[in-house]
Formats: structure tokens, C-alpha cells, sequence
């Protein structure tokens, strides 16, 4: 198994690379950060893979991406094309390259439980993970002859670090530490708790590694959109 996956340096995309590491994987990394055998590079950057090695890769996992939060009358346009870019084109071209590399294999997208429901101050995040939701499942239809599936999973809350700066700030200076804040945000939700990137990562494995799941959502959110 040769996977490639991106955001890899921390949150979903560590605990997949983690995951399959154990399982003696041959992994291609990407991530904004380098460092443990990661390419550093910008996913939204068509020159990034252009340049990169997927030759004999067999699995994806498309999972880099950004937040932000505003309500959309004030979102400015400029935070709306970086989610955008990084969310969507990013996706757009990792899924891409993925496609043209594997000859038979999966590939799991991350989107999110936004995608689904619409949820105040996630405009711009919620649209991104809603169409990177939709071009998943276009790309099922178009490749599940040629033995390659293509699935997205949309987890709610998830304890990683797309959480940290304005949304959470708040939160971990009235309670105290950011652990606090994560286990107030999650007693919200009808499970009681946000999720791990472990826990998810074994269900990116899951869809990965199950031969006849393809064109699915898995949502993944403690019950967050019931």
C-alpha cells in the first residue's frame, strides 16, 4: 500500500499517517509544515503537484484544510477565497493528482458535519466542505469502473488544532485551560464529547480499506446534525 496524505503534520491527517505508519505503509506526506518525512508545500499550489512522486500510489486520504468564522455579511471576500482555496482548490488538485496515480485503490476526502447542517459563523468552511462533499461523489461515479472508489467523511467536533485562536480563546480563559474548553464544546453535542483524530482515522481506514463502499458520506459527529 502506497497512501498519500495531506495535512499530515497534525489533527486527522497525523493520526492517518500514524495509522498506516504502524501498518508499514509506504506514505507520502504533505503538509504546510514540515518535519517526520513530510513535503512541505501548499496543496492550492498546482507546481506542488506537479513535482511530486505518486508513481505506484494506491490510496488517498484528501484531508487538508483551514477554518474560519464569521457571519457571512461580514466575512471579508479575501478570508472567503483563502478557505476556498485551500479547502476546495486544494482538494480539487490533490484528488486530481490521486486519480491520475492510482490504477486501482481508494481515496477519502475529509469535509465536515457543516456540510450537512447549516451551522452559524461556518460560511465559508461549511460551503467548502459542502462541495468538496459533492465533487467526491462526482469523482465515485466517474472512476468506480476502473476499480478506483472515492468516499468523504464528515466528522462534527474533532479535538485538533483547527479549534485554536478566536473560536476557542474565549472558552479557555473563562475555564481555565484549552482541555476545559475542547470538553465544554463537546458536552454540547449528544454524545457528550468531541471525537479523537484517532477515532476518525480508524474510520478513514475503514472506508479506505472496505472494497465495495464508494460514492458514501460517512457522518461522524456524535450526533451533532440529528
Amino acid at each position: 500500500m502506497k497512501i498519500l496524505i495531506t495535512g499530515a503534520a497534525s489533527g486527522i491527517g497525523k493520526a492517518c499517517a500514524d495509522h498506516y505508519r504502524e501498518r508499514g505503509a509506504d506514505l507520502v506526506l504533505v503538509d504546510r509544515t514540515a518535519g517526520n518525512g513530510i513535503v512541505e508545500g501548499d496543496v492550492s499550489d498546482p507546481s506542488l503537484w506537479e513535482g511530486l512522486d505518486l508513481s505506484g500510489l494506491t490510496h488517498a486520504v484528501v484531508n487538508a484544510g483551514i477554518g474560519d468564522a464569521a457571519p457571512v455579511h461580514e466575512m471579508p471576500f479575501e478570508k472567503w477565497r483563502r478557505v476556498m482555496q485551500v479547502n476546495l482548490d486544494g482538494a480539487f488538485l490533490t484528488l486530481r493528482a490521486a486519480l491520475r496515480a492510482i490504477d486501482r485503490g481508494a481515496i477519502v476526502i475529509t469535509a465536515s458535519a457543516t456540510a450537512i447542517k447549516p451551522t452559524p459563523m461556518t460560511g465559508a468552511y461549511g460551503a467548502s466542505k459542502a462541495a468538496v462533499a459533492h465533487l467526491a461523489r462526482i469523482a465515485a461515479a466517474e472512476n468506480a469502473r476502473r476499480g478506483v472508489r472515492v468516499n468523504v467523511i464528515a466528522p462534527g467536533g474533532v479535538d485538533t488544532a483547527i479549534w485554536d485562536g478566536p473560536i476557542i480563546d474565549g472558552l479557555v480563559e473563562k475555564l481555565g485551560s484549552r482541555k476545559k474548553a475542547i470538553a465544554a464544546m463537546g458536552a454540547d453535542i449528544p454524545v457528550g464529547r468531541f471525537a479523537t483524530p484517532e477515532e476518525i482515522a480508524r474510520q478513514i481506514g475503514m472506508l479506505l480499506e472496505e472494497e465495495t463502499i464508494t460514492g458514501t458520506m460517512l457522518v461522524s459527529d456524535g450526533g451533532f446534525t440529528l
